[in-house]
């Protein structure tokens, strides 16, 4: 998964000035890109104050066998997992569990350490440990099993830092496999296990898991992805995501999402003060979106955490997920389509200016 460097000319706007979209329904911004064949399937919504505004869903769960793509279609979320995964560790951190400032070996001993710095939890959280991302696509692609999170650590583990931690920004979803260890360390719980207790039963999500490789699931969408040349979507070929669980190995649908958004403003999961500290500004002097701890940072300074949220991109799957704490919205979109970012980005806009508009 590519370095996410995404800017919204709205976000530079002071006191969320907004525009007008062409569209006023979610269902009319889905069809557009559905028709065109640039999007298999896809589902959007977005809510104020808790209550869902609109949401809608259009194309194909399953081309081939005419199911088409609704509202309780289950898909992959990619990497908005790793929001959650962070909210799992600052739960811990408020528990006095867990130190971000000490070196990781304390929670992973056999985790090899560094020559002078070493890595520590804080630098995780903000991609700032060092740790490189895909070694080239056959390792993001792969359809390898690793039975335990621990062992997913092999793959990288032993290679060379990119830089010494803390001094640099380099966006990694293997920092976020390392992050799901040291959950399943300190609770004690295997990470599925802690996240279904901790933060989808919170949430009351009851259509969100990790996902398994080759098993069925009800309602779950194929996987599509954008051809490159002609960029019409076609069926793709699965890859296992057990390398990469805490980081982007959920499935999930629209409303599950929602109500993680709306459990995140309503501080389900972490305090009000440790959400504030997550939403900082961590990621040392980094180009155009700044990072904090899972989360994007998507306003300029002095507000950086005024409007947070993560994009999604793997294969089946391109994603967005925005909030705005101070207006108490929340916006989603899900596709079951890969390489379409150029499509669904624009549409993420849109969803969230409406959802702005709502808030006035």
């Amino acid at each position: 998964m590519k370095n996410y460097c995404i800017v919204f000319f709205f976000l530079m706007l002071s006191h969320f000035g907004i525009s007008q979209t062409e569209k006023d329904d979610v269902k009319s911004l889905l069809e557009t890109i559905v028709s065109k064949n640039q999007v298999m399937g896809v589902s959007a919504g977005y809510s104020v104050n808790e209550k869902i505004i609109d949401q809608a869903a259009s194309g194909y769960a399953n081309k081939k066998d005419n199911i088409k793509f609704d509202l309780d279609t289950r898909v992959r979320m990619g990497s908005i997992a790793k929001p959650m995964t962070a909210l799992a560790i600052m739960q811990l951190v408020e528990q006095g569990k867990l130190d971000l400032d000490v070196p990781i070996q304390t929670y992973i001993p056999e985790y090899p350490k560094q020559k002078t710095t070493q890595i520590t939890t804080r630098h995780l959280l903000s991609h700032t440990s060092g740790i490189s991302g895909y070694k080239n696509a056959s390792e993001s692609n792969t359809t390898k099993e690793y039975t335990s999170l621990s062992r997913a650590l092999d793959i990288f583990k032993n290679r060379d830092l990119l830089f010494e931690p803390g001094t640099q920004y380099s966006y990694t979803t293997y920092g976020y496999t390392v992050l799901g260890v040291i959950i399943e360390n300190v609770s004690g719980l295997s990470f599925e296990n802690y996240m279904q207790k901790n933060i989808w039963d919170k949430a009351q999500m009851t259509n969100t898991g990790v996902e398994k490789f080759k098993k069925s699931y009800a309602n779950k969408s194929q996987l599509y992805n954008r051809n490159k040349g002609k960029g019409k979507a076609k069926l793709a070929k699965e890859n296992n995501v057990s390398n990469r669980i805490p980081a982007g190995g959920f499935y999930t649908t629209v409303g599950d999402m929602l109500k993680f958004g709306n459990a995140v403003l309503n501080n389900i999961f972490v305090q009000e003060r440790t959400f504030t500290i997550m939403r900082e500004h961590h990621s040392l002097e980094k180009e155009n979106n700044a990072y904090g701890f899972g989360w994007f940072l998507y306003s300029q300074k002095p507000n950086e955490g005024a409007i947070i949220g993560h994009p999604g991109a793997q294969i089946g799957c391109t994603s967005f997920l925005f909030i705005v704490p101070s207006k108490k919205t929340v916006s989603v979109i899900l596709s079951n389509t890969s390489r379409a970012q150029s499509k669904i980005d624009p549409i993420a806009n849109q969803l969230l200016n409406l959802a702005l508009n709502a808030a006035k």
